[in-house]
């Protein structure tokens, strides 16, 4: 194959100290991974792929997104035309997709997995296709293996506290694969309390709880038991995903009444809704708290704004968007509230608008704490801003009002045993900025130490604050 000169070896590095950061600390840190969408039941059978479209483009939405604006048709996206067609729809559409991250992204994991450093394109996807295809009869592309060739030491799933947790545990007595797999407690669906399907998720919930589930204290305390079977099964992070909450408002009065109303089957008002989700948050960040979890906070979103589409594929196809994030009297309220009784977490919080990285950066550093480097955290950038200006402008926010050395790092939020690359895209952007600030003599030049808060930043701060052993 013709070779593209493309992904050099300093791909993204412009000057020497960022080529020798790269190179000899931050290529070589191992990844845990602490925010994914893997499924551990395909890690527990270590499944193997017939072709690359099912590890590759299946339900992936960000390369459905590029498909749609490329006018493909929703038959080579989610449809049910052949592996190879959509395959080539997508190499058709990659080829014309420079200055997005997903050129990078897709290049990045035809070199590292596959060893293919040729551009693909609609020329070249038959035979890239045919490559890929043959190296996924071997050893090495299981999804096992795909995760120790990637260096993984360890990842967080995203789970909902109805799961049973079975495929955690049974990878965890498996003793011949070396990975943490440990589950994260989600409980978006008890705290979507407007979605039509609530009550008979409380339902659900009350079963597998065995607690009977009639008022909001009743939800509590299902919800903290359910808590405790993940935190026996490993558990050491919670995730919660909004778009603008309000939590400077609402009354637990007001909570418990709307759950009331949800429950019969009727539609809690909008002030209800928002005091619930106020409520439900400050009782979880306690149980968080108590049972030792870092607490995620993802902001900023709105889904599935495209009813039409959205109705037909489904959530999580690719019709969601940047929201108004969170005003900075909500944040502080929530926190506030927790701080007051001393019940505060460890707290990430991700905002999909990065308009609000410096805001929320001055809110979270109010509520450091003595004895834990970083508690509160501005999670690395999201969804559509991991790309390298976002990356850059996460990073430059962190640093220009907190301790960037503190910093937990990259995640890959994905559901690609492929994904594993976005953690060098990271670093390459990471070394990269430091490495400029080295040659513009902004902080010294010296690599020993720059080494040491790079190792860190990829690796040493997330195991250490989460208590990885």
């Amino acid at each position: 194959m013709k070779v593209s000169g493309f992904i050099t070896d300093d791909f993204l590095l412009k000057n020497k100290t960022a080529s020798f950061l790269f190179h000899n600390y931050a290529s070589k840190a191992p990844i845990f991974d602490y925010h994914c969408h893997l499924n551990p039941g395909e890690i527990y059978k270590d499944k193997k792929y017939n072709d690359i479209t099912e590890l590759w483009l299946g339900g992936d939405h960000y390369k459905w997104r590029l498909m749609r604006a490329n006018g493909v048709d929703e038959e080579y996206i989610t449809g049910s035309a052949g592996n190879f067609e959509k395959f080539k729809k997508w190499a058709e559409t990659l080829s014309r997709c420079m200055g997005n991250p997903l050129y990078h992204w897709s290049h990045l994991e035809l070199k590292r997995y596959f060893g293919i450093d040729e551009l693909l394109n609609a020329d070249t996807a038959p035979k890239i296709w045919d490559r890929c295809n043959e190296m996924l009869k071997e050893e090495g592309f299981s999804a096992r293996s795909l995760i120790v060739r990637s260096n993984v030491k360890g990842l967080c799933t995203t789970d909902d506290p109805c799961d049973d947790l079975i495929c955690h545990r049974k990878i965890k007595e498996d003793s011949s694969f070396n990975v943490q797999v440990l589950p994260t407690f989600r409980p978006d669906k008890a705290l979507n309390i407007e979605k039509e399907e609530f009550a008979g998720y409380i339902r659900k919930l009350s079963e597998v709880s065995d607690i009977d589930i009639n008022s909001f204290d009743t939800l509590v305390e299902a919800l903290e038991k359910r808590a405790r079977y993940f935190r026996e099964a490993g558990c050491v992070l919670s995730d919660q995903s909004f778009g603008s909450p309000d939590f400077s408002k609402g009354t637990l009065t007001q909570a418990k009444a709307a759950f009331d109303k949800a429950l019969r089957g009727e539609v809690p008002g909008e002030e209800e809704i928002n005091a619930y989700k106020t409520q439900l948050m400050l009782a979880l960040g306690r149980i968080y708290n108590k049972l030792g979890f870092a607490m995620q906070l993802h902001l900023g979103v709105i889904r599935n704004i495209n009813t039409r589409m959205a109705g037909k594929l489904g959530p999580d196809t690719g019709f969601d968007s940047i929201g108004d994030g969170i005003s900075a009297t909500s944040l502080a309220a929530l926190l506030d509230g927790l701080e007051k009784t001393g019940e505060l977490p460890r707290t990430i919080v991700y905002c999909l608008n990065d308009n609000d990285n410096d805001k929320i950066m001055a809110v979270i550093g109010s509520f450091q704490t003595c004895g834990i480097k970083g508690k509160m955290q501005l999670g690395s950038a999201w969804w559509f801003n991991d790309h390298l200006d976002g990356m850059e402008k996460q990073l430059k926010s962190f640093a220009n009002t907190g301790i960037l050395a503190n910093f937990v790092g990259m995640l890959t939020d994905s559901r690609s045993f492929l994904s594993y690359t976005r953690h060098e895209y990271f670093r390459r952007i990471l070394c990269n900025l430091i490495g400029g600030w080295a040659e513009d003599g902004l902080v010294p030049k010296d690599n020993a130490l720059l080494g040491k808060m790079v190792e860190d930043i990829c690796f040493n701060n997330i195991v250490n604050y989460l208590g990885i052993k």
